[in-house]
């Protein structure tokens, strides 16, 4: 089993997620809004526009649009006006049971968060590096197809034992299966990897990884799943 020494390099807390909302995103929703001619609004202008858009609707029914742009064709109409009303007052993005609409539940309410100046429950996200330095040059190959699932491995063992990550996952760390792994590490950027090490840059939820800012240098082992039996 690949053996690692796993180094925290950074670690901070989040309200929004990097790069989550892009310009045609903005336009897109100001389009369903109803704003006329939105293509004729500066870049730099295109949130600020699209928050006042927003809260000139009332917030469950600006929930609802925003909601529907980013679940089109995954959540049916009910579905959305339900949870509309829920993202008022829950955290849907640690509460809803579906794991793999979290980042959506989260984004959306990052924009509606700060649109409405706090009446949507705050969004709380961590991003930090770890560097991975492995005692066999080939072990890092455990990361080349499928990396989340090692890489969560390796990063639970740097946490307490009654962490939430192990509490409810712990079944899927120790085997060889860990399909929800893609939906906790929301964003996952490989850099500066050498012939013994590499470097991740992590975003996830607060909710899974908190207690990662506790980490600082460890020793660690991993594996990745099995393949699955369709693939090769």
């Amino acid at each position: 089993m690949p053996h690692f020494t796993v180094e925290r390099l950074t670690f901070d807390t989040l309200t929004e997620l990097p790069n989550s909302w892009q310009a045609a995103d903005y336009l897109a929703l100001l389009t369903k809004t109803g704003y006329d001619t939105p293509t004729d609004i500066a870049a730099d202008e295109l949130q600020a526009m699209t928050h006042m858009a927003l809260t000139e609707l009332e917030p469950a029914e600006a929930a609802r649009l925003v909601l529907d742009y980013l679940f089109e064709d995954q959540l049916t109409s009910g579905q959305v006006e339900n949870l509309a009303h829920q993202m008022l007052t829950e955290k849907l993005w640690e509460e809803n049971p579906e794991l793999t609409q979290h980042e959506g539940f989260f984004k959306a309410t990052q924009l509606l968060y700060a649109a409405y100046n706090g009446k949507f429950p705050r969004a709380e996200a961590v991003q930090f590096q770890v560097q991975l330095t492995a005692e066999e040059p080939e072990a890092l190959t455990v990361f080349d197809a499928q990396p989340e699932a090692p890489l969560l491995r390796l990063l639970a063992q740097g946490m307490p034992d009654n962490t939430l990550l192990k509490r409810l996952f712990q079944e899927q760390l120790a085997g060889t299966s860990f399909p929800e792994a893609p939906s906790i590490l929301w964003q996952l950027t490989p850099a500066n990897k050498q012939t013994s090490s590499v470097v991740f840059t992590v975003v996830s939820s607060a909710y899974w990884l908190d207690d990662f800012k506790y980490a600082d240098s460890y020793q660690a082992t991993t594996h990745a799943d099995a393949p699955e039996p369709n693939e090769s």
